[in-house]
């Protein structure tokens, strides 16, 4: 079990398993050509449970959940995994 925290305050847990999927990484190719797919990379990597513990995280007072702010938490999550590996 892989677990960090995001600068926003977001904890998490990966399992390395989730990490060592090639439909995530079909997923992430495919984000490049149609951003819709973002939906579909944070469920195979965290998980329904985790996604929506982030979902609400981000949620503002008017109850959306910025698309800006879920991509850059992933994009940190991605990051962090980067700098585990290489410390």
């Amino acid at each position: 079990m892989i677990k960090g925290k995001t600068k926003s305050g977001f904890s998490y847990e990966l399992d390395k398993e989730r990490l060592n999927n090639y439909e995530l990484l079909e997923a992430i190719e495919e984000l490049e050509e149609n951003p819709l797919v973002l939906s579909r990379v944070v469920n195979l990597l965290l998980g329904k449970e985790q996604t929506k513990k982030l979902k609400d995280h981000l949620r503002t007072e008017n109850g959306i959940v910025p698309t800006e702010k879920m991509s850059e938490e992933i994009t940190e999550i991605f990051q962090n995994q980067g700098e585990t590996k290489n410390s």
